[in-house]
């Protein structure tokens, strides 16, 4: 039984500005100038965004790989 004002399950979202698709990628990246190597950030992207988030993470040499979502935990990536 679901409480009315327990908090529910939240399926994460694109990253992109006012996207509230889906995610459907992991785009995994680091900048250099303020995080060490083995440091790892996240965006995730729905099918729509995933390439305009990876051209503005990859131009900045900050995109490290773009994973699917499905079965991506932050272990794996």
């Amino acid at each position: 039984m679901l409480l009315p004002d327990a908090p529910q399950p939240q399926t994460p979202i694109c990253s992109a500005k006012g996207c509230r698709a889906d995610a459907v990628w992991v785009l995994v990246w680091n900048n250099p100038k303020l995080h060490t190597p083995d440091r790892r950030k996240t965006w995730l992207a729905c099918d729509e965004h995933r390439e305009h988030l990876s051209q503005f993470l990859g131009v900045r040499g900050f995109l490290k790989e773009v994973l699917p979502f499905a079965g991506w935990t932050p272990e794996t990536g």
